[in-house]
């Protein structure tokens, strides 16, 4: 049966993620947005900061069944490429920043934050959270990079046709993907996230627990630990929150 998303829009929430897990039944499909959130979160615990009816803020709430909790890694993926491809539709230059940011060159064009829900050895549900900059020109926070689809293009974007068409690709994705028989492979979307990672094989700065150094982004393995090889050959792996990219 095709994916299809219920849409719940809201003029002001705290944050769709919560508003998906407090009012979002468990087994149903949808799709929050809102025009403003007072409280939406990045990754890290950052906030997020939104001017209220300028860009997308959007929760995709979808019960999983045949995704093992090990693999779900895969979401991730999903949904950044899905991003990249529609915004390489306005512009060149769009790219993943390891995990799941969504990058123009150096700058942050936008953020995912997913929570899943495990049950025994699968996803049961996951609630897939975007914020994507769109028609903002003033950005107020101590955010380091941020920049709007209006910065790139000299033009405000419609946001609704711009939703659809994420929702839409993310929908193909998923549906090729978790297909009795699927025409979208593990190998084939991992290879389509790793040719889009933001300074794959560029030596850059970084920082660890044990302070800066600089090293090559090589890959990302499965499971979405990122290897990087500093400046004596040795390869580093990380998971999220042990790196920080020095920019």
């Amino acid at each position: 049966m095709p994916l299809t998303f219920h849409r719940i829009h809201l003029a002001e929430t705290d944050s769709t993620n919560r508003y998906a897990r407090e009012s979002v039944a468990r087994h149903t499909t949808a799709l929050v947005t809102a025009d403003h959130q007072s409280a939406g979160r990045g990754q890290r615990g950052n906030s997020w900061e939104s001017e209220a009816g300028k860009n997308l803020l959007f929760t995709l709430a979808l019960p999983i069944r045949s995704i093992a909790a090990g693999e779900q890694f895969v979401i991730s993926e999903l949904i950044a490429v899905a991003l990249c491809e529609v915004l390489s539709r306005y512009t060149s230059g769009i790219c993943i920043k390891w995990p799941n940011d969504i990058y123009y060159k150096d700058k942050k064009l936008s953020g995912i934050l997913i929570e899943h829900d495990i049950e025994g050895s699968h996803i049961a549900r996951s609630l897939i959270g975007v914020g994507l900059n769109v028609n903002q020109i003033r950005f107020i926070s101590d955010a380091p990079n941020p920049i709007s689809l209006v910065h790139i293009l000299g033009h405000d974007v419609e946001r609704e046709p711009l939703l659809q068409a994420i929702t839409n690709r993310f929908t193909e994705f998923y549906e090729e993907y978790t297909s009795p028989t699927p025409t979208l492979c593990r190998d084939e979307l991992h290879h389509r996230y790793t040719r889009l990672l933001y300074r794959r094989g560029i030596p850059a700065e970084y920082r660890d627990a044990n302070g800066v150094f600089i090293a090559t982004l090589r890959h990302v393995e499965h499971d979405g630990h990122l290897i990087l090889e500093d400046e004596q050959g040795v390869q580093r792996k990380y998971l999220f929150k042990e790196v920080e990219y020095i920019i």
